[in-house]
């Protein structure tokens, strides 16, 4: 492979010198030569925005260093992109229309994160709650209608906005890199696929303050590029402090063959979570194969405007609602598939579709959840983030199903850790509004011996099945006729 070294060019390793005109003139020779590689030697090179070109492998060799700058004036914007001033406004690295690119090696790339981001000591001492920001704040990178991309192997590091922004993008493999950014970070989502289609994001490792992994479709995207589909996201290990593996909330293009397998969920405020609220359907997702913990983190209840991170530790999240002072129909969710997850957890299975959204054929099987405190902040609050009910008190059931049509949970196994009083954790199930449940296999109760096992209110033809109900001497909180038992024992415990 043809191969040009930046600094033949001009790149000077000594971490001042802006570096990008050099490395941006060997893309440009590589490219209009035909393509290979563009070579960046070990050494720090400051810089400010680079364009990946047709046909060119952008390779960071092991020591290198691309560190971003923060001076706007050396940023690049992209006019499909709407952003606030100072606030994801620009990009360090990107690509516009490029096919057959890449961006490889075990270099990093530094966004200098820690220099507009800062504690304002606003959540009780916790330590926990998103960070604060000021001054000019780059996405780390942007492809916007590339064919054909690798990323492999780079560490991305610190990343004061969005860190791999793939938009509209097609046939694209992303494997092996690490994502490490600010715990704290306020929108330091890791990887978006924006209205993309055909992904494979394997092998990789990524820790940041918000969303590790988030597909979506937002407005200017999805009126370019259609839907976002036939995304698979395997091998990770993730932790965040808002969703591990998450859809949406920008829909408004339809979101459907989605598959999350094999990852490893460390210390997130949940593992999935799905939303619709711009008017799509988002469908045929299978989620598989998870283990590790959800938690709930602190807020910052004296901090105005910001809601704090999206989450109270619950391992699958489904909503379907508007947003606050909206009056369209929020969409669909249908045809969802979530088997092998094993997760300690604060907070129960949550489904809940409002304002016309709809919530249907959900299946759950082979589920281990274990209630325990992991946290410093108390249970007892839904979070529906971002709509007109936000976060509000509610006692918390390991599942909480609402206005969910066909819902089927088969092998569901719930334990609850000693804790203390404080913590709401209530009912088995509760189920508000649902037509057509049955459950198969149940292992478990409620939280307190004192409480019936299921709340059920307004529901049609539920069936529960050839379960054990612990820790209580009734299932139903009162006679409903519309529930059919079969094979159901009911088991008290000292």
């Amino acid at each position: 492979m043809p191969q040009w070294n930046a600094i033949d060019f001009g790149a000077v390793p000594d971490g001042k010198t802006n570096a990008a005109p050099a490395i941006q003139s060997a893309i440009d020779k590589c490219s209009s030569s035909g393509g290979g590689r563009v070579v960046v030697p070990a050494g720090d090179y400051f810089c400010g925005s680079i364009e990946l070109k047709s046909n060119v492998d952008l390779h960071l060799e092991l020591g290198s260093r691309l560190i971003v700058s923060l001076n706007p004036e050396d940023i690049h914007t992209h006019p499909g992109i709407v952003e606030e001033k100072n606030s994801g406004a620009g990009y360090f690295l990107g690509a516009n229309g490029a096919k057959n690119i890449a961006l490889t090696g075990f270099g990093k790339i530094d966004g200098q994160g820690y220099k507009v981001m800062y504690d304002d000591g606003l959540d009780g001492g916790f330590q926990e709650s998103p960070l604060m920001f000021e001054g000019f704040r780059p996405r780390m990178t942007l492809f916007v209608d590339v064919e054909d991309f690798l990323v492999r192997d780079v560490t991305f590091a610190d990343s004061s906005m969005w860190t791999l922004h793939l938009a509209g993008c097609r046939r694209v493999r992303v494997d092996g890199i690490k994502i490490f950014n600010n715990t704290r970070g306020p929108n330091t989502d890791g990887i978006d696929p924006d209205c993309c289609q055909d992904v494979i994001i394997s092998n990789c490792i990524i820790k940041t303050g918000d969303d590790a992994i988030v597909v979506k479709s937002t407005k200017e995207m999805a009126q370019r590029f259609g839907p976002c589909q036939n995304i698979v996201i395997t091998g990770c290990t993730l932790h965040s402090r808002d969703s591990a593996l998450k859809i949406g909330t920008e829909t408004h293009g339809d979101i459907k063959n989605i598959v999350f397998s094999n990852c490893i969920i460390e210390d997130c405020s949940r593992a999935v979570g799905i939303w619709v609220r711009d008017g799509a359907t988002l469908e045929n997702i299978q989620i598989s194969h998870l283990t590790g913990s959800v938690k709930r983190y602190a807020d910052a209840p004296s901090r105005p405007h910001t809601p704090g991170w999206w989450g109270k530790g619950e391992p699958i999240f489904l909503s379907a609602c508007r947003r606050k002072g909206k009056d369209n129909i929020p969409g669909t969710i249908r045809n969802i598939s979530v088997s092998d997850v094993m997760l300690d957890c604060e907070a129960g299975l949550f489904l809940c579709g409002r304002d016309g959204g709809v919530i249907e054929n959900i299946l759950f099987k082979d589920i281990f959840m274990k209630f325990c405190r992991q946290g410093t902040q108390p249970t007892g609050f839904f979070d529906e983030q971002p709509s007109e009910r936000n976060v509000y008190p509610h006692s918390i059931p390991a599942l909480y199903a609402y206005n969910v049509d066909s819902l089927s949970i088969k092998n569901w196994k719930i334990r609850y850790e000693k804790s203390p009083r404080q913590e709401a954790w209530a009912h088995l199930a509760e189920l508000c509004g649902c037509r057509d449940v049955q459950m198969e296999g149940v292992r478990g109760g409620p939280a307190e011996g004192g409480l019936p096992a299921m709340k059920v209110e307004d529901c049609k033809d539920i069936e529960l099945a050839d379960s054990s109900i612990e820790n209580t001497k009734e299932l139903l909180e009162r006679s409903n006729p519309n529930i059919k038992l079969r094979n159901v024992h009911l088991k008290e415990t000292d």
